[in-house]
């Protein structure tokens, strides 16, 4: 059976009523109904998300609705939530949505707070999208569904959208990270048998857990560790376990330790089962770790779509970074469809003040922020990683990968309307324990360590 008629073919005779759908007198008439069919259905997307927003459970939604009724329920809704601002945000966007029901896929770690926060607060359903968040496994699952386009967009390592562009390990699909989730907000956990070894040079022969091999998990481990005489690959085994995963094998005896996203390690202190060596800020203060990550089809594709979803993750993140809001967020993160942690654990993360398994409450406000600009010398240096450890072979245009895969332009732009203030160099400069990184020599830094594959 042929396709409906593409009324934007020149090749395509408009006939019947004078339009291509045969219901309209002239094609003017079927563009203006359709640009009003779009603006409602778009006005129930927004109404939507808004409803499930407020009762993300189906039976306590329908309960509501069956007691006061759609009209009243809209009007109630509207007293306390801004339905008409949220409308004309969504309408003052560049475009009608192309998509607005999104699937998004995470790792239940704190990490993603910008990502997860935006569903119970109402970021997403403010720019009129109807986002699904879903739980996922573990960092092989999310890149694969991700691939497979079961999922829009996902919360990925900061590395993951690098290793995917450039086919490290797989062929090459270009992807892009608009916005980093995270900095800082990692550390170095071991178990509390071991609480007499902080020396790493006692650490031969131990078994560390990292999230993925394509992480600053892993690289800051491997830099930790060969700083301190220690071959990653020779002295010690690194393996990758999915973060849900990582206290029970500690539990288990199975790992010795690891370096893992929180609050796995907050988790392990709660649980009693191990100790905070270090948080990864004290090897890199500032580095970046999870990401918001989307393919290059998706961004191009859909633009609209993807231009209000990252504002929508950014507007979020602006939120995140103020103190005061760390609190809530913690409320709205730990239950059991987001985080699944206790409160007070995910609030001893967010908030900095902490106890750390060795008798000590530790107070450090910097434990985690939320800073989204992609610089594009945060991916020269994790590229510089991937080739010292041998994970990349062949030679790599290390800028021109940078700025296809971190879209610095795209996240300054979007920042400034969310309230943020975007860096004026895309190319910070920063120190790894201590040594200077120069974005413009990368091979010049791979070959300064004595530890390397590469």
């Amino acid at each position: 059976m042929p396709g409906l008629p593409n009324p934007f073919d020149p090749k395509v005779k408009l006939h019947r009523g004078g339009c291509a759908c045969g219901r309209h007198h002239s094609q003017s008439e079927h563009d203006a109904a359709h640009r009003e069919e779009q603006q409602a259905l778009q006005e129930r997307a927004v109404e939507g998300a808004v409803m499930r927003a407020l009762f993300p459970e189906d039976v306590e939604r329908r309960r509501f609705l069956r007691a006061v009724g759609s009209g009243t329920a809209l009007a109630a809704i509207s007293a306390l939530f801004p339905l008409g601002f949220a409308k004309e945000v969504f309408a003052e966007s560049t475009g009608p949505l192309e998509k607005t029901k999104l699937s998004v896929g995470f790792i239940p770690i704190t990490c993603a707070t910008p990502i997860i926060m935006a569903h119970p607060l109402g970021y997403y359903a403010k720019y009129g999208l109807d986002v699904a968040v879903v739980k996922t496994a573990g960092w092989a699952v999310i890149r694969d569904k991700s691939l497979a386009k079961e999922y829009d967009a996902a919360h990925m390592l900061s590395p993951m959208p690098l290793a995917i562009s450039i086919g490290a390990g797989s062929n090459p699909i270009p992807w892009t990270m608009p916005a980093v989730e995270n900095i800082n907000g990692q550390a170095i956990t071991l178990s509390t048998k071991h609480k007499d070894k902080r020396d790493p040079k006692d650490w031969k022969g131990f078994k560390f857990a990292v999230p993925f091999d394509y992480s600053m998990h892993n690289y800051l481990l491997r830099y930790y560790l060969a700083e301190h005489g220690l071959d990653p690959d020779r002295d010690v085994q690194i393996r990758a376990v999915p973060p849900p995963e990582m206290v029970a094998n500690l539990r288990a005896d199975n790992i010795d330790g690891f370096l893992a996203p929180d609050p796995v390690n907050q988790r392990a202190v709660y649980d009693g089962v191990g100790f905070i060596h270090l948080l990864s800020k004290e090897i890199w203060d500032g580095h970046p770790c999870c990401a918001f990550a989307a393919s290059r089809e998706f961004v191009t594709g859909l633009p609209n779509t993807y231009q209000a979803l990252l504002k929508a993750i950014l507007d979020a993140t602006a939120y995140a970074r103020k103190p005061e809001n760390r609190k809530e967020i913690a409320g709205a993160i730990a239950p059991a469809n987001y985080l699944n942690q206790p409160v007070t654990v995910v609030e001893q993360v967010l908030t900095g003040t902490f106890a750390d398994g060795l008798g000590n409450v530790v107070r450090d406000p910097e434990r985690i922020d939320f800073d989204p600009f992609p610089y594009e010398s945060f991916a020269i240096w994790i590229l510089t990683q991937m080739k010292r450890w041998g994970q990349v072979k062949n030679d790599i245009d290390y800028g021109a990968v940078a700025r296809e895969v971190f879209l610095a332009t795209d996240a300054a732009r979007l920042m400034k309307e969310v309230g943020l203030e975007p860096p004026a160099d895309p190319a910070m400069a920063f120190s790894v324990m201590g040594k200077a990184f120069d974005p413009a020599q990368p091979e010049a830094y791979i070959e300064s360590f004595a530890i390397r594959r590469g």
